[in-house]
Order: structure tokens, then C-alpha cells, then sequence
């Protein structure tokens, strides 16, 4: 079993920054796609950005490129999600995911792919 943590939402004002952390533990491999998602009071859940195995390849939703950043340190099987200049927009509860997948472009959006979840930190932006 694997189980993923989240840690490191709050609120903060726009133009703010906030680093999220999703700690795995458990039966995990290294070699797994992570990513982040994230879903607003009355929206669908939205992909954030994702990262392959060894944090070389990362992908981004269109809404965060150029100031969200994932990365990931599987010495510590932690993944995280810099986030600056943050929007009230970007209000939400940002959840991590795990998958036994290869990432490409075209295959990373989807919620389905990813095994694993996260339980969600809430991130309220405030303008």
C-alpha cells in the first residue's frame, strides 16, 4: 500500500508564495509519475503539473506555467510544488498523485492514470 501526505497549504495574499510537500510512503517506487491536482469550490479537478521518475521531465497546466515549479527528491520520497505570484484563482484544494506510468505530453492530465492520492491541503489565496 502506498499513501501520499500533502503538507504546506494555508492562506496567503496574491502575489504571495507558498511551497506544497507530498511526502510517499509505504510499497512506492521511484519510478512512478507524480503530479499535482487541484479543485476550487464548485469546479472540476484540474492537472497542475506533473514530473516523471527521476524529476528530469515536467509538464505544466497552461493557468500556472512560469510560476508554479514541481520537483521531487526520491532520496526523501518527498514530491513539491513551488508556487509564486499566486492568484486568488489559484484558491483551491491542491491534492498529489502517483502512477506506475512513463510521462509524456499527452498522457498526464487525466486523474485516472494515477493510483495514488493524496488526502488535499487547502490553498486560499486572498486578494
Amino acid at each position: 500500500q502506498v499513501q501520499l501526505v500533502e503538507s504546506g497549504g494555508g492562506l496567503v495574499q496574491a502575489g504571495g508564495s507558498l511551497t506544497l510537500s507530498c511526502v510517499v510512503s509505504g510499497r512506492t517506487s521511484s519510478s512512478y509519475t507524480m503530479a499535482w491536482f487541484r479543485r476550487a469550490p464548485g469546479k472540476e479537478h484540474e492537472s497542475v503539473a506533473a514530473v516523471n521518475w527521476n524529476g528530469e521531465t515536467t509538464y505544466y497546466a497552461d493557468s500556472v506555467k512560469g510560476r508554479f515549479t514541481i520537483s521531487r527528491d526520491n532520496a526523501k520520497n518527498t514530491m513539491y510544488l513551488r508556487m509564486n505570484s499566486l492568484k486568488p484563482e489559484d484558491t483551491a484544494v491542491y491534492s498529489c498523485a502517483a502512477g506506475p506510468f512513463q510521462l509524456f505530453s499527452y498522457n498526464w492530465y487525466g486523474p485516472g492514470r494515477y493510483a495514488y492520492w493524496g488526502q488535499g491541503t487547502q490553498v486560499t489565496v486572498s486578494s
